[in-house]
């Protein structure tokens, strides 16, 4: 779908086709993963254009981390909508606990008072020098990276942490700026789990951020 795609539905769209796409392909719209198009969407009149669009194929401008974060949800549920959504939650679900383990031992190891947020920054090298000269954080490390969500066979800090922080990117929650340095940035996506995560506790009681902190505890997904 290209940019000329969405000419036809008036001249307010002109040059926000990319956006659409990559609202509809699933990304999440911040000031660290596009900034342009975020202020874009920070705008009344344009993303009122972008949702008479989005409208129109049953999709909606949703929002999160108090409408700092966007992406695309239905307008409108019905049976084949509820799947997707269903599907989509049981993957979010499946990896909510690596990825509570792996913040908590991001704030703690980076002696942070509070999680990791938008536009965070996360120095890779130096995170390393903490977790290798901390035993119970290299233990933390090595079961977390162990999750399906990361996949890791390596008992090597350096090669645990570098495939956990390759996989953050691939999903979004982190993003790399320059690939010459060892610095990520956190984008808005995490803000948006946040609120699943406080969504979840609040329906199901599930204290997902106590059963993190006593990771340790129980047994690998």
């Amino acid at each position: 779908m290209s940019e000329a795609n969405f000419s036809g539905t008036g001249a307010g769209l002109v040059g926000h086709g990319a956006l659409i796409e990559r609202l509809l392909r699933g990304e999440f719209i911040c000031r660290v993963t596009d900034e342009d198009g975020w202020r874009a969407l920070k705008s009344p009149a344009v993303r009122e254009r972008i949702e008479t669009y989005l409208n129109q194929i049953n999709r909606t401008v949703a929002s999160a981390g108090e409408g700092e974060v966007f992406f695309c949800g239905y307008a409108q549920l019905g049976e084949a909508e509820r799947k997707v959504i269903s599907s989509q939650f049981k993957d979010i679900c499946q990896a909510l606990i690596p990825l509570v383990e792996w913040l908590v031992l991001v704030q703690e190891a980076s002696g942070q008072d509070a999680p990791l947020t938008e536009g965070a920054p996360v120095r890779l090298t130096e995170l390393q020098g903490r977790i290798e000269e901390t035993p119970a954080f290299r233990e933390q490390l090595g079961k977390l990276s162990q999750y399906r969500l990361f996949g890791s066979t390596s008992t090597n800090v350096d090669a645990q942490l570098k495939l956990v922080f390759k996989r953050l990117v691939e999903l979004g929650f982190l993003t790399r700026p320059n690939v010459e340095k060892q610095i990520y940035i956190a984008t808005g996506k995490l803000d948006y789990l946040y609120e699943v995560i406080r969504f979840i506790d609040e329906t199901e009681g599930l204290n997902l951020e106590a059963q993190a902190e006593t990771a340790t505890q129980r047994e690998l997904i």
